[in-house]
């Protein structure tokens, strides 16, 4: 089973360059711009189904680039920044500086008040890769920069890597199942083959 994960496009909160987990946000103007450079290369794709995140920004990237209906899946959800959504790294550090420090000794397990830890994020992606079934060969997911790091980091079962990868938004990352061997197929690819309109 091949999984096809997009990041959805740049996002309004992506602009403005501030936190944006559980915010539910539109695409950007670039955002939808760059989804579409995708879409010549995916359409040619059969993919069984397609999966999206509840959230706008992956439901708008999901109409761009899949045609018909599509499943909408809770947990394929960013993380929920709790008190940091809505603000940038520096308006954090200012106003939550005990959290920070909190948040960088232990990125992993520390749950932001009124919101989610990584874990928690790492947990709920497991539950729904193992959901799947294994007999569908194509399947596009359209989720988060996060949630994809969470996919990448279970391909080598270890949490601890989830800031070596860089997932850009309007990317594709391609994710193998066999026979209980996993393994990374493409890595944050972004233009495949030149866009010449719809």
């Amino acid at each position: 089973m091949d999984l096809y994960l997009v990041r959805h496009g740049e996002s309004e909160d992506n602009e403005l360059g501030v936190y944006s987990g559980s915010s539910d946000c539109n695409l950007s103007l670039k955002g939808i711009a760059n989804v579409k450079v995708l879409k010549p290369y995916l359409k040619k794709i059969k993919f069984e189904k397609c999966i999206s995140s509840p959230l706008k920004r992956c439901i708008q990237t999901a109409n761009i680039l899949f045609t018909g209906p599509f499943e909408i899946d809770e947990r394929l959800r960013e993380i929920n920044f709790g008190i940091f959504e809505g603000l940038s790294y520096n308006s954090i550090l200012e106003r939550f500086q005990k959290e920070v420090m909190e948040w960088n000794k232990d990125f992993v397990n520390y749950k932001i008040p009124n919101g989610e830890s990584l874990k928690d994020l790492y947990i709920r992606t497991e539950e729904f890769i193992k959901s799947l079934d294994m007999n569908n060969k194509k399947l596009l997911i359209v989720t988060h920069g996060g949630v994809i790091r969470c996919f990448l980091c279970y391909v080598f079962n270890d949490i601890n890597l989830f800031y070596k990868f860089q997932v850009d938004p309007a990317s594709i990352t391609i994710i193998s199942i066999h026979d209980d061997f996993t393994y990374i197929k493409a890595l944050n690819v972004k233009s495949i083959i030149p866009y010449r309109g719809d």
